[in-house]
């Protein structure tokens, strides 16, 4: 089981929206120096809405290559298409990666019978663990702790990221899925506490931009050192807040080139983080060292 502060990593891009491979393997040489426990390469942090197919399993093929094997990566292959995401999981198993990661299917609403089925035909199909990705407010698509618990008795399916905020799922999800069942949590905000309730992990934004820092939270929450992850969490906190001031990626994206790490690609309908948001976000950034 992969356990601590997981990266939800961005894809870099040029000003023309192209990607960058040399600031991809860079930023995977940065997260191995820093103790982070492994990469999710193209999920919503990778911008994979708007990387068309080929695209998105050169990106997985380029992280993949450039991590070579120092540290795992997660393929983010979730679709709301059932065709069209086990064609992508097909893909990361193809290219090496440790794992996919399946976000609940979009914008199209199935029901928790559908999600079942849907899940369910992906990890018949394709020999890769994979971990469910429940974000509704994202998706408008809530995969229900029952849902997700009876789903943990496929073979493949090995663990859930749960971007909810729902602190009370912890305790039903580890009851119902049992010991073995990867917990992650999916929102920076709630994941300090989501560990210390017995989570496994945070696939996490703020990772992005202080990576040692939050390899340093999580081990502590993972240990069951409450005060000194509190402590941590704290002065992450308004790193926490100010990179959701626009939708993700806008501001890590910023951060991360104004840290001098990516050039200033992103891709509409995404666009650069606008000016009242820059000065909080630097702020943030200069108070965890980060500039």
């Amino acid at each position: 089981m992969i356990r601590g502060s997981i990266v939800a990593l961005v894809t870099p891009m040029d000003p023309g929206g192209e990607v960058d491979g040399a600031a991809l393997e860079r930023l995977v040489d940065l997260h191995v120096q820093a103790g982070t426990a492994a990469i999710v390469s193209v999920g919503t942090t990778g911008e994979s809405a708007t990387l068309d197919e080929a695209e998105h399993c050169e990106v997985l093929a380029r992280t993949v290559a450039a991590a070579a094997g120092r540290i795992p990566v997660i393929a983010g292959t979730g679709a709301n298409s059932t065709i069209e995401a086990i064609r992508l999981t097909q893909c990361a198993a193809e290219t090496g990666a440790d794992a996919a990661l399946l976000v609940t299917p979009y914008y199209n609403k199935p029901t928790q019978a559908g999600l079942i089925a849907h899940f369910t035909k992906i990890a018949d199909t394709v020999a890769i663990p994979q971990i469910l990705y429940n974000v509704p407010g994202r998706t408008a698509c809530d995969l229900l702790p029952e849902t997700a618990i009876e789903l943990a008795r496929h073979p493949r399916i090995i663990g859930i990221k749960d971007a909810t905020a729902d602190l009370g799922r912890v305790a039903l999800l580890r009851a119902g899925c049992g010991p073995d069942f990867a917990l992650y949590s999916g929102d920076d905000g709630t994941g300090c506490e989501f560990m210390l309730q017995g989570g496994d992990g945070v696939i996490s934004v703020t990772t992005n931009v202080a990576p040692a820092m939050m390899a340093e939270l999580c081990s502590a929450a993972l240990a069951g050192e409450r005060e000194r992850a509190l402590e941590l969490n704290a002065r992450l906190d308004p790193l926490h807040r100010h990179l959701f001031a626009e939708s993700n990626p806008i501001p890590v994206k910023w951060a991360l080139q104004q840290m001098g790490l990516i050039q200033t690609g992103i891709r509409l309908p995404l666009t650069w983080l606008s000016a009242p948001h820059q000065a909080p976000l630097r702020q943030a950034l200069a108070e965890v060292g980060a500039l």
